[in-house]
């Protein structure tokens, strides 16, 4: 059965995309713990990252400092945090997070009830911030 990360990929569920090329994609979480919150996920549905090849986890991490890049200067965050916790979804993703604080990586302060156009502008934002890359 698909994850959901997959059904998000394939279009079969909405998804926020700010990145996308051919070995994955990065969306917005719909419960993020802090504004700007970004999935980095691969096409391929691996369930452990260490299970990953090494050229696409160098992919993944080089697409996620894109991003972090982009959070910066977005959100004016103090610092970028990079997650693999690969425990809410058996599908490999990296939580990259503009954050000011080490509170800021608190799970717990996940919020599954920002607005969809709040998330929408959220999207808007960062994909502006990556310029060529983010276009979707």
């Amino acid at each position: 059965m698909a994850s959901i990360f997959s059904k998000i990929i394939n279009g079969e569920l909405p998804g926020r995309f700010v990145y996308r090329d051919e070995i994955c994609v990065a969306f917005l979480t719909i419960a993020p713990i802090c504004e700007g919150h970004t999935l980095v996920v691969p096409r391929a549905e691996v369930d452990h990252w260490i299970d990953l090849d090494a050229d696409t986890v160098a992919h993944l991490t080089t697409v996620a400092r894109q991003i972090g890049l982009a959070q910066r200067s977005a959100f004016g965050a103090q610092r970028v945090s990079l997650i693999i916790a690969g425990l809410e979804v058996p599908h490999t993703h990296l939580h990259v997070l503009p954050i000011r604080s080490e509170s800021d990586i608190d799970f717990g302060r996940a919020d599954s009830s920002i607005p969809p156009d709040e998330l929408d502008r959220v999207a808007a934002a960062l994909r502006i911030a990556l310029g060529p890359l983010g276009s979707d």
